[in-house]
């Protein structure tokens, strides 16, 4: 199918570019922080809830912010390629936890990250994140947009989920904003027992925690979590699997051929893969070689 400039733009205008600010942080947890945002552009900010995305500019080294060679959104992709590896930001996509506007009239976005020391960019500036700290973001600027992979057909009253802890911010921003009345099983996977963090639904949800022992993936123990499990009744059900590539595609696996969930009712992300740096993984997506998130494509 050929793209018409038309379309190129109308895609374009979906996204721009923001300067938030920090307001405050919050340990949520023994890996989570919550950053709250602020800063005059956000008024623009235009999040479409459930498992909406973004991309973060992380300043190198012990830069305060970092400065993007361009913000044209024709042009700001290759002059940032084109910067100095030790000069160049670095872009992570980071869920967007909550957006709104308080009685004073401010904008704010929340997004949690999870910590792990100094082992990411995302880890090291989040754990050392304070208030009027700046930071650089591409994000939405119309509420439908394609950074929303939540995407369940019209009367969908079932719901299966899958998240480790690089998901579970999204998962929670799900369930958030599912109706009473709609049945959720979910299985969510973190390092740590103090991880299972409270996450308020009006949706029938019955959520089973997998605390991994080692602080890896672990595709076999979490499949043998799903496989145990009876799922609610459904003609059917959609399910929305993210985290580790290579567990979000067991659980898929399993879910398709095992329980004949049919494969287009499955949205599946890899967030990260093990034994893969971050760079790679963009590296891969820049050249067209990232896992396919296509539902309708063969197992």
């Amino acid at each position: 199918m050929t793209t018409t400039a038309s379309e190129a733009d109308r895609a374009a205008a979906h996204f721009r570019f923001f300067t938030m600010e920090v307001l405050r942080t919050r340990r949520l947890g023994h890996s989570f922080l919550r950053v709250t945002f602020g800063g005059e552009s956000l008024a623009d900010f235009r999040s479409g809830g459930f498992d909406q995305s973004l991309s973060l500019f992380l300043p190198v080294g012990d830069a305060e912010h970092a400065e993007l060679p361009s913000t044209d959104e024709d042009t700001w992709f290759g002059a940032w390629r084109a910067m100095p590896d030790e000069e160049r930001p670095v872009m992570r996509s980071y869920t967007v936890r909550d957006q709104r506007r308080t009685d004073a009239g401010v904008d704010e976005v929340d997004i949690d990250f999870v910590l792990h020391g100094d082992a990411s960019p995302a880890s090291r500036w989040a754990g050392r994140a304070v208030t009027g700290r700046r930071i650089a973001a591409i994000g939405p600027a119309v509420a439908q947009n394609k950074s929303v992979r939540f995407q369940p057909p019209a009367g969908t009253g079932t719901f299966l989920m899958y998240a480790d802890e690089t998901a579970l911010p999204a998962a929670a921003a799900i369930l958030d904003r599912l109706p009473a009345g709609t049945a959720v099983k979910a299985w969510f996977e973190v390092p740590h027992a103090d991880d299972r963090l409270t996450l308020h639904t009006a949706a029938d949800a019955d959520i089973t925690w997998i605390v991994r022992e080692k602080g890896t993936a672990r595709a076999d123990r979490v499949v043998e979590a799903v496989r145990a499990t009876e799922l609610p009744a459904a003609d059917a059900p959609y399910a929305w699997l993210a985290g580790e590539a290579g567990t979000v595609r067991a659980v898929r696996r399993h879910l398709v051929q095992e329980r004949s969930v049919d494969r287009r009712a499955v949205r599946f992300t890899g967030y990260w893969r093990l034994g893969a740096t971050e760079e790679q993984l963009l590296a891969e997506a820049y050249a067209g070689q990232a896992p396919n998130e296509d539902p309708t494509s063969a197992l």
